[in-house]
């Protein structure tokens, strides 16, 4: 089945949200605090309100916004207010950021224990462990469509038309900011050029909301330029894990791995005054579910204190929870002298992982030996309840590592598409493998470091591998496979670069520590 909408969108025809125009709508542009969570604490728009085509200067939520007759003219207004920035909460430094979700691996910070089986405190006691520790940073999501919303407001009735993922909650949310009812509150979903999390928050929609209050019976489109979207989104949330693990015969015996992060579903749901009772399960997805039967297993995820912002991001939990996850399988793998294939195999005890993992060793032709400077690595996870295999081939050249194959199978209990289910496995991989390879936001004194897509780059064509994909029908019901193809990517790829270097790399992003052709 071939999709309707791609001729329109490769020729420029689809209409985005920041496509949609209205007869008499201004334009607005904001100019945001660069200090994340920081406040205005004064402004001077007399520049600004004696430029050509501004209409009017007023604080908003977390900056200034200036509307004016088109966007060009906003956006240069907006540069020329003079803003007096109150400070972030954040820390100041990386380091602090780290060494908070360091400390939270304590008793008192214990979010979750889901996966408990064994005694792995006294199996560990009867040997020395072998240890790792393994760091994933925060990342945006940078959507090529430009953050946008256009509001028209009366005094009965508000219409928004945007690219959002959440339309009830964003009629919640401004029913209890403007005093109208649920009712009077009108989202008109617009086509979305790329969200993968982002257009679950609602910023740029209240902002907009804010302005168009003021101006009502006007409708004003407000449009992020590229840097405000980078350095103020809602990133997937930085993350430390610990492994603890034991070997004996050559099997892996004994699988600890201790996760810290700050919360998701706390900071996300907080942004719309929804208090969340008990765990955050995204702490630990991706990790405590996978069906191995290893002796002595637990996962445990503590909750680090609130740091920058975050929010869901594709795949959420189990994006950075596989990589720690498989990463240690490997290393474990690679301790016992076993194969990281037939030790997955061993341990399994679900029929339709078991045909997963058989089905990406059969594409693969795992086992073969590459040659000189070549490696494969083996990554599964089960999200979303769909279990997704990949193997990563690499070549390390003079100018760095070269991803040459991935093999991916996924079990979707049926695959009702199969032209949008292999692109939207393909897709999974090039993100997962794009971000593990150069994705990162860092914070200096509460602001980001990187403002567009030179500082936070993604992959590009020429680094793409050619990816084989295999949808198999083992499992009960039909499941999504938007999000499963993402969490593998990171750790099929270490594993494959251990397998061609022999160097482990336990943080991303991986460029951080080795060149990439």
């Amino acid at each position: 089945m071939q999709r309707i909408d791609i001729a329109e969108k490769s020729t420029g025809q689809a209409r985005y949200g920041i496509d949609f125009e209205m007869d008499g709508m201004l334009h607005a542009a904001v100019q945001l605090n660069p200090y994340i969570g920081g406040d205005v604490k004064s402004f001077d728009a007399s520049a600004a309100k004696s430029m050509r085509g501004v209409r009017d200067v007023m604080a908003v939520t977390g900056g200034v916004a200036v509307v004016a007759d088109n966007t060009w003219r906003a956006f240069q207004a907006a540069a020329a207010v003079e803003c007096d920035w109150g400070p972030s909460p954040m820390p100041a430094t990386m380091e602090e950021h780290w060494q908070a979700i360091q400390d939270a691996f304590s008793p008192d910070h214990q979010d979750s224990r889901n996966r408990d089986d064994g005694d792995v405190d006294q199996a560990i006691g009867l040997t020395s462990p072998i240890n790792a520790e393994y760091r994933a940073p925060y990342v945006a999501h940078a959507p090529l469509e430009p953050i946008n919303a256009t509001v028209l407001a009366s005094e009965d009735r508000i219409d928004i038309w945007t690219g959002t993922q959440v339309p009830r909650f964003i009629q919640a949310d401004l029913a209890k900011r403007t005093g109208l009812d649920a009712d009077a509150i009108h989202v008109h979903v617009l086509m979305i050029g790329g969200s993968f999390g982002h257009r679950l928050e609602l910023d740029v929609v209240i902002q907009a909301t804010e302005i168009a209050m003021t101006m009502k019976g006007t409708p004003v489109k407000l449009t992020y330029q590229r840097e405000q979207d980078m350095t103020h989104d809602y990133t997937r949330p930085a993350a430390i894990a610990r492994g603890r693990g034991q070997i004996e015969n050559g099997q892996i015996k004994t699988f600890d791995l201790d996760i810290a992060s700050p919360s998701v579903l706390s900071s996300q749901m907080g942004r719309l005054g929804i208090s969340m009772p008990g765990p955050d399960s995204q702490i630990v997805a991706g990790a405590w579910e996978q069906p191995f039967d290893i002796p002595n297993y637990r996962v445990t995820g503590y909750r680090a204190k609130p740091l920058a912002p975050i929010s869901s991001w594709r795949s959420v939990g189990a994006s950075t929870n596989a990589f720690f996850h498989e990463s240690f399988f490997d290393e474990l793998c690679a301790a016992a002298g076993a194969d990281p294939m037939a030790e997955r195999l061993r341990l399994c005890n679900d029929a339709p992982t078991r045909k997963v993992l058989e089905a990406v060793a059969d594409m693969s032709n795992w086992g073969t030996d590459l040659g000189p400077n070549r490696g494969r690595g083996l990554a599964f996870c089960m999200s979303f309840g769909v279990g997704v295999a990949e193997v990563v081939d690499v070549t390390k050249t003079p100018d760095g590592i070269k991803i040459d194959n991935v093999y991916v199978a996924a079990d979707v209990g049926r695959v009702v598409d199969p032209v949008n289910f292999d692109g939207l496995v393909k897709g999974g991989v090039i993100w997962g493998l794009g971000h593990a390879i150069m994705g990162e936001i860092t914070y200096t004194d509460g602001a980001a470091d990187q403002d567009n897509f030179d500082s936070f780059e993604s992959m590009r064509l020429y680094q793409a591998p050619e990816i084989m994909v295999r949808g198999l029908e083992n499992g009960p019901k039909i499941r999504g496979i938007g999000e499963p193809p993402v969490p593998p990517a990171a750790p099929a790829l270490a594993n494959a670069i251990f397998a061609a270097t022999g160097e482990r790399l336990r943080e991303m992003p991986f460029n951080r520590f080795i060149d990439f052709v």
